[in-house]
């Protein structure tokens, strides 16, 4: 019987600094655990990546996964695409930007999958090139809440999907209701990406690069839906089946079953 490979999907981690308990200012290496269980659940080896500024650490990650994933936390530093910082900035982790930075140029390098969520995307997108709008409040246009505070396993607003898109293709779907925590949203996004996702505000969603295998950030939390959406599965679906070599049609297959 011949092996079937289980491809090993890269996560970037965040630090998390303890506020109280025994060991206040204790730092810790952590991603939300529907990261890890969306990976598994589709049929990948999940791995965290806790953040490094070693070049052989870094190496060692990216020889050792077959795709990544950037996952959320942080406001991304605006030094990164030009800009000052301005009120409404939340916290941001200058050093995971370039953690992160590193390993998508990395994965790059290598020829992996490679899936930005909410932050990820962002980070694809800045590094790239393109930029944020700091806060929402700081567009020329009003926008829908995209940050629902609360229940991350309920969407709460639409997303119109470009039919002729990658996206399009592993969902099946033109309009979807995601869920929304995010208070910055993608403003300039570089000529190598195409828009293919928007809310009904005109609000990015989603982006794709132009010619990349799989190169994909969506704006929304699809890990946190992965049990109240079943849909969301196909995401990281095409994302295992593609670092495996396997193609979009086989990923369509399994649409009945997640």
């Amino acid at each position: 019987m011949a092996h079937i490979k289980v491809p090993i999907i890269g996560i970037s981690a965040s630090i998390i600094i303890d506020q109280g308990g025994m060991f206040p200012g204790y730092h810790r290496s952590y991603v939300n655990e529907d990261y890890v269980l969306s990976v598994s659940k589709n049929g990948g080896i999940p791995m965290i990546l806790p953040v490094t500024d070693e070049e052989r650490v870094l190496d060692g990650y990216i020889n050792s996964i077959d795709a990544l994933i950037l996952s959320g936390g942080h406001d991304v530093c605006p030094f990164n695409y030009g800009e000052e910082p301005s009120p409404k900035l939340g916290d941001t982790f200058p050093a995971r930007d370039q953690f992160d930075f590193a390993l998508l140029r990395k994965a790059k390098e290598k020829n992996i999958p490679i899936l930005g969520i909410c932050r990820g995307a962002q980070i694809i997108n800045v590094y790239h090139g393109g930029t944020l709008w700091q806060d929402l409040s700081y567009a020329d246009q009003p926008f829908l809440k995209h940050w629902q505070e609360h229940y991350p396993d309920l969407p709460t607003h639409s997303i119109r999907i470009e039919r002729d898109s990658l996206l399009y293709q592993i969902f099946g779907e033109e309009k979807m209701m995601v869920n929304s925590f995010h208070h910055q949203v993608m403003r300039h996004v570089p000529e190598e990406f195409r828009v293919v996702a928007r809310a009904a505000d005109t609000a990015i969603e989603a982006i794709e690069h132009v010619n990349y295998r799989f190169l994909v950030g969506v704006q929304w939390h699809p890990e946190m839906l992965y049990l109240s959406r079943k849909e969301m599965n196909r995401l990281f679906k095409a994302l295992i089946n593609e670092a495996r070599g396997d193609t979009v049609a086989e990923i369509n297959d399994v649409k009945a079953v997640v």
